[in-house]
């Protein structure tokens, strides 16, 4: 994915994304934000695995589902914001590498739902397997007291 020129609203993707603490919490960076999509990766960690050593499901969940949520944000006028109302996640192998890859996309903008569908890709010696993939809903939230 290529990153876009900055826009108004790759800065408030990228605004919205930092006050995510979670992504905080697993070390998580957005690396790639356009209309087009958005990338979030983060690092192999230890105390982020289940029994087996495989990244926690939960873990893989949460980001690919915050990789969807800014895709569609991306898509949303200045006093909007998005919710997740859905999502069905596929794990089709383990989440096992050295890095973690989760691309989000817009497969529809509405003014008020969005569908949305994503990856997560383990990656290893520069290598990307599809860990799991993601369909999701986005319901548009107007703010009308603040910018988000």
């Amino acid at each position: 994915m290529t990153e876009s020129p900055e826009t108004d609203s790759s800065a408030r993707v990228r605004d919205i994304f930092r006050r995510q603490r979670v992504m905080e919490t697993f070390g998580a960076t957005l690396t790639a934000v356009s209309t087009e999509g958005v990338e979030i990766r983060m690092l192999y960690r230890e105390d982020l695995t289940q029994q087996h050593g495989f990244l926690h499901a939960g873990i893989v969940s949460t980001i690919l589902d915050s990789a969807c949520g800014l895709a569609a944000l991306a898509h949303m006028p200045a006093n909007a914001n998005v919710l997740a109302i859905e999502y069905k996640i596929n794990f089709v192998s383990p989440a096992k590498g050295d890095t973690f890859i989760a691309r989000g996309r817009v497969v529809k903008a509405g003014r008020t739902i969005s569908v949305c569908s994503g990856n997560v890709f383990s990656v290893t010696n520069g290598e990307e397997k599809l860990a799991a993939t993601m369909i999701s809903t986005m319901m548009t939230v107007i703010n009308h007291d603040a910018k988000d």
